[in-house]
């Protein structure tokens, strides 16, 4: 990334943190955005000071950012017992399933509360993220908070590697701490780890030796048993495969993938079917007695919001953006991963706007799948040689690389 580029988006992070703590009616959100428009703004100056210096400047700007804008405002929140009721859910349902085996609280115990934090709306594997702090209690390295900023990393690390990116590791420090990774996780960060999984997956079926469907079904079936934002992924994977790879390869990777589903889900769904459907489905369609607090003012929302006739007209716009999805899968299928990618990109974004129980933080699954494939392509495209001067000795290494004095 040319050094102008980074200072540029490093800046426009800076005013969107500032934007933040100046706007937002939340406290928690205020107190990030405070934090991470200095880091930001340290950042970019950094950049600029030592853009003579190799990758000293970019180190240094890594090292900021990560600290004010991850760091500082979680272990804050964390050590003070503040974050969104997510966060309190998750911890909650590991409980749950380690006392009572199983997330989810029964329908007679959700028909008799008006409180909407004791649905968990998320499927049976986002509970482990809950697990360290139900075993060993509230502490900096038990809160779910930490694991999925952990997972979210390393996960996203490897699906630029695979996918072809370069110095992948600083791209992944760089995505974790920007806005769009940052502030979700800080204050809540459900929904991380699973944009994660849904990267690796596609990264697998684009990789440079050949895809794997094997691997991408594991990859793809891990993030659909934590939410089922992640299951249109299923659907766009298994049409480019069948239009590629063949219907072979479409078929393997749909059994790895529902294999997955199956053995996380598949003992809750036939023991208590009931609660899995109430918390999972009910629930985040604004079905159940006790409404989501998921209330950000889009389309959905505010037609939802009208009375029956228009949570009807939602629902019904919602089947029919879903359908209308399929059927471009079926007439015009992705036959690359980036056109998938775009295709799962506009999918999820219709699902948010028109979802009866929405945030704006759920866009991080567009935003994020949209800045991984944008850098794996870069590291893909081949490198211009640059002749050296007559009196220069020889072209420079790769970025990041110093060579040692003879």
């Amino acid at each position: 990334m040319p050094r102008t580029w980074l200072v540029g988006g490093l800046v426009a992070c800076a005013l969107f943190g500032g934007g933040v703590s100046l706007f937002s009616s939340d406290p928690l959100h205020r107190l990030w955005g405070l934090s991470g428009a200095c880091a930001y703004a340290l950042a970019a100056l950094a950049v600029l000071a030592w853009r003579s210096r190799a990758t000293l400047g970019v180190d240094v700007a890594l090292t900021v950012i990560i600290c004010g804008a991850i760091l500082i405002p979680l272990l804050w929140m964390v050590a003070t017992g503040h974050g969104e009721p997510e966060v309190g859910v998750v911890a909650n349902s590991a409980q749950t399933l380690i006392k009572q085996g199983t997330p989810y609280k029964s329908s007679q115990a959700l028909a008799a509360t008006t409180n909407p934090n004791l649905y968990n709306p998320y499927l049976p594997l986002m509970a482990a993220f809950g697990v360290p702090q139900a075993l060993f209690g509230h502490g900096l390295l038990t809160d779910p908070r930490v694991w999925f900023g952990v997972v979210f990393l390393i996960v996203f690390a490897f699906a630029l590697r695979i996918a072809g990116a370069r110095d992948s590791v600083r791209w992944a420090l760089l995505m974790t701490a920007s806005p769009v990774i940052a502030f979700e996780l800080c204050v809540g960060g459900t929904d991380v780890p699973m944009v994660a999984f849904m990267c690796l997956g596609f990264a697998l079926l684009w990789r440079v030796r050949g895809a794997n469907p094997v691997t991408a079904g594991l990859a793809l079936g891990i993030a659909s048993s934590m939410k089922a934002t992640a299951w249109p992924a299923l659907a766009v994977a298994f049409s480019l495969l069948y239009v590629r790879d063949g219907s072979r390869a479409a078929w393997r990777f749909t059994a790895v993938a529902l294999a997955v589903v199956a053995v996380i889900v598949g003992p809750f769904a036939i023991l208590k079917p009931g609660s899995l459907v109430k918390n999972t489905i009910l629930f985040p369609l604004g079905l159940a007695s006790v409404k989501s607090q998921a209330a950000s003012p889009l389309l959905g929302h505010a037609l939802a919001a009208t009375g029956v006739v228009g949570h009807t007209a939602v629902v019904i716009l919602l089947i029919g953006s879903g359908l209308a999805i399929a059927v471009s899968l079926v007439i015009r299928p992705p036959r690359d991963v980036p056109a998938a990618t775009v295709r799962l990109v506009i999918g999820l974004t219709a699902m948010f706007v028109l979802a009866p129980s929405t945030r704006f933080g759920y866009f991080i699954y567009p935003a994020a799948l949209v800045l991984w494939l944008l850098v794996a392509k870069a590291g893909r495209t081949p490198r211009t040689p640059v002749a050296p001067e007559p009196d220069e000795g020889p072209p420079p290494g790769p970025p990041g690389i110093v060579a040692a004095a003879g």
